[in-house]
């Protein structure tokens, strides 16, 4: 039996404990959050369990084998590597950090101590990325020609971190995860509408070494909730709608073929439009965090490495960055 503490009871924290308290090998033994009402919720729900206003309680626990964090970003560095230098394996929330140095020292220090340091990119463990792996890595969509993706809705204003940080985030780690190539360079622009606040409404594009292109847009200050992303294949094509309730993606048999150019006019290229069948395939509709719990509680006992390994979130943290500092130069791309 794995048993666990979580630190952090605010928004998404109440959402691992669930879960891992319904995963087969663990158990939550323990709770930290700074707001006493919040715990009081939490032993409410789950009579008996520990609680503290104080993480380095839960941290100290010999009894204690894994730490869940779901604190602000800018917490998480600190209490991760209070919690491996205690030998505690570790599950952060994403972001895994705030800049890639402090992620680069949590994997040097988890790597030192043999331990499991797991992110939670909640997306790349739902059935229709794991999906949209598969047809990628199976050539199903030929050569990927685009990523391009809206992740839009009104609020949740975050005072923390910009827009980037809270939503381009999945995309880019869903992204990292089902295109086997990787960015070259970010560039992004972006404004902040409320003075002295985060920037709430970006565009990112990423660069690629190939002929791939990512294109992401985030907006805090949208009328309607958009969960879209488009996958263009020289083959086939794909539409991922994370908000429909079935049916979540759409594998489209479109594309173009090139013919040969017509010698008596440079200026005329032969295209033809081939337009084929659709389907949209039966997908698993587990949560993705009882998933992910499950992994996490695996790797510890198997000592395997994560499928969102800290190098995983290490890429991500270093493309947020690199789109941060674009914003700061009005959109030049940065490399990575």
């Amino acid at each position: 039996m794995i048993n666990l503490g979580v630190v952090g009871y605010g928004y998404w924290g109440p959402n691992m404990v669930r879960n891992f308290m319904e995963t087969p090998g663990s158990k939550v033994k323990a709770i930290s959050d700074l707001i006493p009402s919040r715990l009081e919720k939490a032993q409410n729900r789950y009579p008996g369990i520990n609680v503290s206003t104080n993480y380095e309680d839960l941290v100290a626990d010999p009894g204690i084998d894994a730490v869940v964090i779901s604190t602000p970003v800018s917490t998480h560095f600190e209490i991760a590597m209070k919690a491996l230098k205690e030998g505690k394996h570790i599950l952060v929330e994403k972001p895994m950090t705030i800049s890639s140095d402090q992620a680069k020292r949590l994997i040097d220090e988890a790597d030192k101590r043999k331990l499991v340091l797991m992110v939670d990119h909640t997306f790349i463990f739902t059935s229709a990325v794991q999906k949209m792996r598969n047809l990628i890595s199976s050539n199903e969509l030929g050569d990927i020609y685009y990523y391009d993706s809206t992740r839009v809705n009104l609020g949740l204003f975050q005072h923390d971190v910009n827009v980037i940080w809270d939503l381009a985030v999945h995309d880019l780690s869903i992204m990292d995860f089902i295109i086997p190539e990787k960015p070259i360079s970010v560039s992004a622009i972006g404004l902040s509408h409320v003075t002295n606040q985060p920037v709430n409404i970006a565009y990112l594009t990423l660069f690629f070494s190939g002929n791939i292109i990512g294109q992401i847009n985030v907006n805090w200050l949208a009328p309607v909730k958009i969960r879209r992303t488009l996958i263009g294949g020289s083959q086939k094509m794909i539409v991922y709608d994370d908000l429909e309730p079935s049916e979540k993606i759409k594998i489209y048999d479109k594309g173009i073929t090139v013919g040969d150019n017509n010698p008596d006019n440079i200026y005329q290229i032969l295209i033809n439009y081939r337009t084929g069948d659709m389907w949209a395939p039966k997908l698993d509709g587990a949560e993705a965090l009882k998933i992910e719990a499950l992994h996490f509680i695996e790797c510890i006992e198997k000592g395997s490495q994560p499928e969102t390994n800290g190098e995983s979130g290490l890429r991500i943290v270093r493309m947020l960055e690199a789109a941060t500092e674009s914003l700061s130069r009005n959109g030049k791309p940065v490399n990575l």
